[in-house]
């Protein structure tokens, strides 16, 4: 079949990334889990230390007094949370990996869902990160879409 090929390259390029996203945030979240009934603060001075970072620094400062502020219910939450995200990363990137017509409906959605919420964290908290995150979530849409009316019966 013509277009087969760039079809499933464009495809498992997104699945790959949605796969990292997931286990990336899998970690993410049982970091926090392994983080639960410690001491915030004494664990972030072991990292500053590990790393040889100036704790005078006013980054280090600004990271000191979030750190201070996490408590057990909100490393649960943190965690929770980053479990939900990557169990949709997960099963988007396995989807799409094995080439599954749901996944790339489940995909479009999902990631236009999110759409609006990246714009309004654009708008309101400007960084560089946040504006290349919404464009390749703008790009990964346009790509889902138009292989989802190209290849409409797949």
């Amino acid at each position: 079949m013509p277009g087969t090929k760039s079809h499933s390259r464009g495809l498992l390029l997104i699945a790959a990334f949605k796969l990292f996203k997931g286990f990336a945030l899998l970690a993410v979240g049982i970091g926090a889990l392994h983080l639960l009934h410690r001491d915030m603060a004494s664990v972030a001075d072991q990292w500053i230390n590990a790393f040889r970072v100036d704790p005078h620094n006013r980054y280090i400062h600004w990271l000191l007094t979030k750190f201070s502020s996490v408590d057990d219910r909100k490393l649960r939450e943190l965690s929770a949370g980053t479990f939900i995200y990557a169990a949709v990363f997960l099963t988007e990137g396995t989807g799409l990996a094995f080439r599954k017509r749901w996944a790339e409906y489940f995909t479009t959605i999902t990631t236009a869902s999110f759409l609006p919420l990246e714009i309004y964290e654009l708008i309101h908290h400007a960084t560089i990160a946040k504006a290349v995150a919404l464009a390749l979530n703008i790009a990964v849409l346009v790509y889902l879409i138009w292989e989802l009316r190209r290849h409409p019966k797949a």
